[in-house]
Parts: structure tokens; sequence; C-alpha cells
């Protein structure tokens, strides 16, 4: 290994020292090498196995790699959805003394897709739309703490499944500043102008290439972020005037904002001097309102949707074995052992891949409802869980590593790497025939 190597990193994880970083990334060997879709990249990017996980490797200037390794620190800390910094690599050469591009290495984001793995065949509208909608809501996150992107689109952007949403998360940092007084309109407006253009003509792009819908007007699906964005922008900002005795509005508003997934951390509140008219305005807002409560009484940590699709089979639960008076968290413990737990150990280990659990419980959930109304009676959870597991668990492609088709920017076909498991407790496995 070349002396001059350099390895910037948190916590440096020894398994860095025996990558090939004096073989330039286009040549490195497969044993290294996890082939996995990615997005459209200005940069190579290539993912290699790391101690046992999957990470991201991107081969830039080390002024870049620096530059976007503290942004996407700085974004961790302000808890803005991004991809995870591991590394930066600088001083690289190859055998023969010449220099090699720095490397950027990010952790690989776990059961989540680039927006072209995630159809099949042909991308649906719905899918579509759903994306720009998640995409929308990053946006506005990202905004809320003055980060400005300037390269806003579908391939700078990891989805997850969110029960039956998505969650986007931020991948591609490299053009994006950050503003501690916050952006300007015109730098939002920026980002948006940006976003819908990049979104027409990725969706263009899948057009020409034979894997739309037919009949779908990929202008109507760039405009959906226009709309979602200002939408969810105003619903956080918004100044809002009422009466002195509609003090209720206050309340109306604040639940507004929980039910979007949004915490407000202070309010603005102002009475005209006659006191005949109230104005308020959130002034600093905390996305994540159910993942932060179901947090606090699980421990589980999921994205939004399911959280809150979570919250409301707890609830659920709470009323239905009587507990309304007892303790909340005494009530969430029972809920996470005896309904919870259960049935995320009731899928065999081989089929654990497939979807994380959270996604898998929220499945379960609308695999029973339809169930019922199908039958017009319940449907006992062991017989669901069945149905469930045969017949569309078990046909899923593995997310845990983006198992999934092969994408224009892929040269080499996928291969199966060993899916990253999520539960740890292999031999802890219980036997769902027992659930009632």
């Amino acid at each position: 290994m070349p002396a001059a190597l350099s390895i910037t990193a948190s916590s440096v994880d020894p398994g860095l020292l025996s990558l090939p970083w004096s073989t330039p990334l286009a040549e490195w060997p497969s044993s290294h090498i996890v082939f996995l879709p990615k997005g459209i990249s200005r940069h190579l990017v290539r993912f290699a196995n790391l101690s046992g996980r999957v990470v991201a490797i991107k081969e830039t200037t080390e002024e870049m790699a620096r530059r976007e390794y503290d942004m996407l620190g700085n974004l961790t800390r302000l808890d803005a959805p991004c991809v995870e910094r591991v590394a930066v690599i600088a001083g690289r050469t190859d055998a023969a003394g010449e220099p090699l591009p720095a490397a950027l290495v990010t952790a690989h984001l776990k059961f989540s897709l680039p927006y072209r793995a995630l159809f099949t065949q042909v991308l649906r509208p719905d899918t579509a739309n759903r994306l720009v909608d998640a995409l929308a809501v990053l946006l506005v996150r990202l905004h809320n703490v003055g980060f400005f992107w300037g390269d806003v689109s579908l391939s700078n952007t990891l989805f997850r499944r969110d029960a039956g949403a998505f969650a986007a998360y931020l991948v591609d940092a490299e053009t994006g500043e950050l503003h501690e007084s916050g952006l300007t309109a015109g730098q939002r407006a920026h980002d948006l102008d940006v976003a819908r253009t990049n979104i027409a003509g990725e969706i263009m792009d899948l057009e020409a290439g034979g894997r739309l819908e037919g009949g779908v007007d990929a202008l109507a699906i760039a405009d959906g972020i226009m709309s979602s964005y200002h939408s969810l922008w105003g619903a956080l900002t918004d100044k809002e005037s009422f009466g002195s005795d509609e003090a209720w509005r206050i309340t109306e508003r604040v639940q507004r904002l929980n039910d979007l997934g949004f915490d407000i951390g202070e309010m603005s509140i102002q009475a005209t001097t006659d006191g005949t008219r109230v104005s308020i305005q959130p002034k600093v807002v905390d996305a994540g309102h159910h993942q932060r409560r179901l947090l606090r009484l699980t421990g589980l940590d999921v994205e939004e949707n399911q959280a809150r699709r979570l919250l409301n089979d707890l609830d659920e639960f709470r009323a239905r074995v009587s507990r309304l008076g007892d303790d909340e968290e005494m009530v969430a413990h029972e809920w996470l052992t005896r309904v919870f737990e259960p049935v995320v150990k009731a899928i065999p280990f081989d089929l654990r891949a497939k979807l994380e659990p959270a996604e898998v419980y929220h499945q379960v959930l609308e695999h029973r409802w339809y169930m019922a109304q199908a039958r017009g009676k319940a449907v006992p959870l062991a017989e669901v869980l069945t149905s469930y597991m045969d017949g569309v668990l078990r046909h899923r492609r593995d997310e845990a590593t983006v198992m999934g088709p092969p994408t224009e920017t892929m040269a080499l076909p996928i291969v199966e790497t060993g899916a990253i498991d999520t539960i740890d407790d292999e031999d802890d496995e219980i036997d769902w025939r027992d659930l009632v």
C-alpha cells in the first residue's frame, strides 16, 4: 500500500485498508464488488463489500470528496434524510506511482432502491407520482434546515418503502450548500425548477426506453413536485389569522402539522392591539413526529408512515384489550412482545431480506384487511400469514441489498450477494401456526 494513502473517517473501519485503492475503481476485481443497480451519476460509482456490509465508492477530486463528506456529516447532525458517510480516501497512486482520483465512501442504505429499480417492466403513473411526492417531502425537509441542493433529481435520491408510500433520502450532496440563516425564496424556487426539469427528463428517458406505461404524461408527473412542495411548505410556514374567540385554531394547526408528520418547536403568536384578532406562524418545525413517538414507546426506528401505521395498530390493540386507562409505555411493551414481534419472527429466515420488518408488518395488516373484506369476516392471523408469505412475500425481490433488474448504468449482470439480514436472532424463530 502506498505510504501517501490518507483515510479520513470519524470511525475508521480496518477493512478499508484491505480494499485495492492502488487500482482504478473501474478495474477492481469482482471479489470486492457487489453488483447492484444504481442511478445515473456524473462520476464512476461502484458498490463494494466492507466488513460484511455494502458501501458505495465514488471516484472524484479530493476537494469535492472532502466537501461532500463534511456536508453529509452536517446533514446527519441536522437529522436530514441522507446516506451515511464512511470515509474519504486520498493520496491514491497506482502500481507505477501515477496519481488516482480520491474516493468518497458512503454506507449503502439498506432496503433502499434507486427509482429505476422500483418497477419490473414499466413504471406505472401511481408509482411515479408517489416517488415525486416523496422527493417533495425530502426537499421541504432539506430547505427547512437551510440546505440548498442545486441538483435535485430522482437519480440523486434513494427510496425506501414506507407503508404504501415512499421515503426519500439524499444520495449526492456534491452541489449542496448549507445556509444557517435559511434559504431565500429564490433559492427554493431554483431548486424546484431544477427538480421539475430533471424529473421530466428522467421520466422521458424511461418513456424512450419503453419502460413507461402508455398514456403517461411525463410533464404532468414532473409538475407534481411543484404542487406537492408548495402545499407542504405552506402547511408548515404560512401565517394564519383568526378571531380571538377561535383559540382552538391553534390546537387545530398543531394537530394538522402532526398529522403531516411534523412537530412544532416554536410558535409565534401575535394579537392585535384591540385583542380581536390573533395571528400564528410556526417558526421551527421538525419532521418525524410519529417516528419519535413510536421510538419512545417501543424502541422501533422506522419510517414516518410505517410509524403512523404501527401506532394506529397499537392504539387499536389498547382499545381491544380494554387497557385505555393503563400506562401507555406498558401497553406499548405488551403490543410489541405479543403482537409485532411474533409476526416478524414468524417470517422464515430465508424470506427476511425481502422487506424490512416494519414494512412486512404493514403489508400483513393490509393482507388481513383484504382477506377479511373478501370473506366478510375476520380471518385468523396464522392463516393470513400463510397466505401472505406464500402468495406475496415469497415472490418479491430481496431488498435488503437492493437486488433488482439491471439498469442502463450497469455493465455487468447482477449476481447473488447474500442479502444482509435485519434480524440477528436466526435461531429464535417461532412457529407461526401458534398465532391466533
